[in-house]
C-alpha cells in the first residue's frame, strides 16, 4: 500500500499563505504611508528653497527674493556707524570750575579805609556768604549790582566784583569760594568699575579721561560702546574707537550722561547648519561666510549650498539701490540668496556684510526630503520583514 505524507506540503502551503499575507499587509502599508506622507508633510528645519521662492513679490508675495552679485553687494553693504555729531564734536571745553545756574557762593571783601562802603565802622571786611546764582546766571552785591556768575570761574568772577568795586573804595580784596553746589558734573553709569556724579575738573573734561576716572569699564573693550546723552541728542562710540581718534573723544558738558555697555548687536542662525542660534556681532564687521563658520559651518548630511538666505528688512534708500527701483516706498523685506555652488559663489559670501537683525537660514537639499520620506514608507515594510523572519 502506498502512503502519502500530506504534513509537508500542508506547512509549505501555510508558509505561503503566510508569506502572501505579509506582502499584502506590506502594500497596504506602503500605500497606507504614501497616503500618510502627501497629507501631512513630513518634519524639517524650516521652508524650503521653492517655498521661499514661492513668496516672491513677483508672485503676489510679500518678500523680495534678489541673487547677490556684485551690484547687490555694493548697495546693500550699508553698515550704521557709531559715532558723535557735530554738535558733540564742536563743543568747547568746560573751565575747571564753572559756576552754574543754582550754586551758592560766599564772598569776603576786604577794603582799606576804616570807613568803607560795605564794612561796618570798626571792621575792615564783609562776609556775603548766601549769594545763590539765580536761573538765569546772575547774582547781586551791593554797589557793584547784577552780577553774571555762571559762566565763570570763582577767580574769574573775582576779578570781575574787583573792578566793580574799585571805582568806589580804594585797593579792594576780594575773595570768592562755591559754598553750595557741585559746580559742572556729569553722570558716569552701567559697566565701568565706579559708578558715580563727577565734578568735570581740569584733568577730566574729555571723555576718555572721566571713564578713567570711574575706574575704567568692566567689560571686554572690544564689545563695550560708551553712549553720551546730552538733553535731546544722543551719541554712541566703540570704546577702541574712542582711544584710535582724537575727534571721538569729546569734551564734556555739565549735566552730560555717560552710559557704558556691551554691545547688543547680533544675528540669528536657523536652518541645516552646525547651530540654530543667537550670535552676536561684536565690532568687527562679519561676512556672509564668517557667520556660516561661526555656528559651525553647513550641514554636510542635510544642507543645499543653492538655499543660503540672508533675510533682511531694508530702509527706502538702500531697497531702491539694490532693487534698481526708484517706485519702492518705505522699508522693504529682501531675502538675499547666495549660491555657494557657483564658481563665483564663495566670493559673493565673502564680500556680503551681515548686519544687526539679520536671519540666516539654509534650507534642506531636496534628496533631504526624498530620503526621509522613503524611510517613512520602508519603515512599515521592513517592520513586516522582521516580523515575518521571527516565524
Amino acid at each position: 500500500m502506498t502512503t502519502f505524507d500530506f504534513s509537508h506540503s500542508s506547512g509549505g502551503g501555510a508558509m505561503q499563505t503566510r508569506r502572501s499575507w505579509g506582502v499584502r499587509m506590506g502594500q497596504f502599508a506602503l500605500v497606507g504611508a504614501v497616503v500618510f506622507v502627501s497629507a501631512c508633510g513630513l518634519p524639517r528645519s524650516g521652508p524650503t528653497r521653492g517655498q521661499i521662492y514661492s513668496g516672491d513679490v513677483a508672485k503676489g508675495g510679500s518678500t523680495n527674493i534678489v541673487n547677490v552679485d556684485d551690484r547687490v553687494t555694493r548697495a546693500a553693504n550699508f553698515t550704521p556707524a557709531y559715532g558723535f555729531g557735530a554738535d558733540f564734536q564742536r563743543a568747547g571745553q568746560v573751565g575747571a570750575d564753572e559756576v552754574r545756574p543754582g550754586d551758592v557762593l560766599g564772598l569776603s571783601i576786604w577794603e582799606n579805609v576804616d570807613d568803607g562802603l560795605l564794612a561796618s565802622m570798626g571792621s575792615s571786611s564783609t562776609q556775603l556768604q548766601q549769594l545763590q546764582v539765580d536761573s538765569n546766571g546772575y547774582i547781586f552785591v551791593p554797589y557793584a549790582g547784577r552780577i553774571r556768575a555762571a559762566g565763570n570761574s570763582p577767580d574769574e568772577l573775582r576779578r570781575i566784583i574787583t573792578q566793580k568795586l574799585e571805582t568806589q573804595t580804594p585797593d579792594p580784596q576780594v575773595m570768592v569760594t562755591r559754598v553750595a553746589g557741585d559746580g559742572a558734573t556729569v553722570s558716569v553709569m552701567g559697566k565701568v568699575n565706579g559708578q558715580g556724579v563727577f565734578p568735570i575738573e581740569r584733568p577730566t573734561r574729555t571723555l576718555s579721561a572721566m571713564l578713567s576716572k570711574a575706574g575704567g569699564v568692566s567689560i571686554e573693550p572690544e564689545v563695550a560702546v560708551v553712549t553720551v546723552k546730552r538733553g535731546g541728542a544722543t551719541g554712541k562710540v566703540w570704546l577702541r574707537d574712542l582711544y584710535s581718534s582724537s575727534r571721538n573723544d569729546i569734551a564734556l558738558r555739565p549735566g552730560d550722561i555717560i552710559l557704558v555697555e556691551e554691545d547688543q548687536r547680533s544675528f540669528t542662525a536657523l536652518g541645516a547648519l552646525g547651530g540654530q542660534t543667537k550670535v552676536p556681532l561684536g565690532n568687527e564687521e562679519i561676512n556672509a561666510i564668517e557667520a556660516v563658520a561661526m555656528v559651525g559651518g553647513l550641514s554636510t548630511s542635510l544642507a543645499d549650498p543653492k538655499g543660503v538666505f540672508i533675510l533682511r528688512e531694508e530702509p527706502q534708500s538702500v531697497a531702491r539701490a539694490v532693487l534698481g527701483r526708484s517706485d519702492v516706498y518705505g522699508s522693504q523685506r529682501i531675502a538675499y540668496v547666495l549660491d555657494l555652488t557657483k564658481p563665483d559663489g564663495m566670493f559673493m559670501a565673502r564680500d556680503f556684510l551681515i548686519r544687526d537683525g539679520d536671519t540666516v537660514y539654509v534650507t534642506e537639499a531636496p534628496m533631504v526630503q526624498w530620503t526621509k520620506t522613503l524611510n517613512v514608507i520602508l519603515a512599515p515594510v521592513n517592520q513586516i520583514r522582521t516580523t515575518e523572519s521571527g516565524f
